[in-house]
């Protein structure tokens, strides 16, 4: 399935498109970008979206602005339907620069799904419009980026992560399975990554958590599942790399 770009500018009195695209879980829309301003959301499941190497996770409680022509990615983790609000630029009061990420309340739900009607008469829409523009506030919280390794050995140790984020095994032993010593594949990890082998695992592990916690699933059980012996271990990395705990994060309060 790809994703409709809309070329030209919305006709009527809004600078406001609302697309309602289905995902199941697993799937993931290939690379585009679009002429519009996109603000992506979901009143069900979890999408995922990632723009090169940095990947949000977006429960109903959050949505993330895409400024025009930024090429990314979209998924789900659990079935969903993406719900995207496309602005014209030049008619657009809002013009944030880069990916941002928003909190969604009641409000901005309702309003999302009122612009989503057909019938609505001109000064309605662009009264709507004006509110919407007036709830998008940047969540201070950071994106979790996981930059993917050039080099083919540290490449390998990058997929055993991947596919296991839980692999409790450190970086001495991942060296020798790619047959290098403990130093060269810390300087590796740091070239091609730009981080050290355990921030790079935290960033992996705390991504395969999210769409778990977004699922509801307890703290203590999504911890173990990612490789932490504790639920306190883990909250305390979170927090550490994200900027506040998941609860808050997946709450839109952050």
């Amino acid at each position: 399935m790809t994703e409709p770009e809309f070329g030209a500018a919305p006709t009527g009195a809004g600078a406001i498109v609302v697309g309602n695209f289905p995902l199941s879980a697993g799937q993931w829309i290939s690379p585009h970008s679009h002429p519009q301003h996109q603000l992506a959301w979901t009143r069900r499941g979890v999408l995922g979206i990632a723009v090169d190497d940095t990947h949000w996770v977006l429960p109903p409680t959050r949505a993330l602005w895409i400024p025009a022509g930024v090429v990314h990615r979209t998924g789900a983790t659990r079935d969903a339907v993406l719900r995207s609000l496309y602005l014209e630029p030049d008619r657009c009061a809002l013009n944030w620069a880069e990916p941002t990420p928003v909190g969604v309340d009641g409000l901005l739900a309702h309003l999302i799904d009122h612009l989503n009607r057909q019938d609505l008469a001109d000064e309605a829409r662009l009264r709507a419009e004006a509110v919407v523009l007036d709830l998008l506030h940047p969540l201070p919280t950071l994106p979790i980026d996981v930059p993917y390794p050039v080099d083919e050995r540290v490449r390998a140790v990058a997929d055993a992560l991947l596919a296991d984020p839980a692999d409790p095994r450190g970086l001495e032993a991942h060296a020798r399975v790619v047959g290098v010593s403990r130093r060269t594949l810390t300087r590796l990890f740091v070239r091609d990554t730009g981080m050290s082998f355990d921030r790079w695992r935290t960033h992996v592990r705390l991504r395969a958590a999210l769409p778990l916690l977004a699922e509801g699933q307890p703290v203590s059980r999504v911890a173990h599942a990612v490789g932490y012996a504790t639920a306190s271990a883990f909250l305390a990395a979170f927090r550490r790399t994200v900027g506040t705990s998941p609860k808050r994060y997946l709450d839109g309060d952050a």
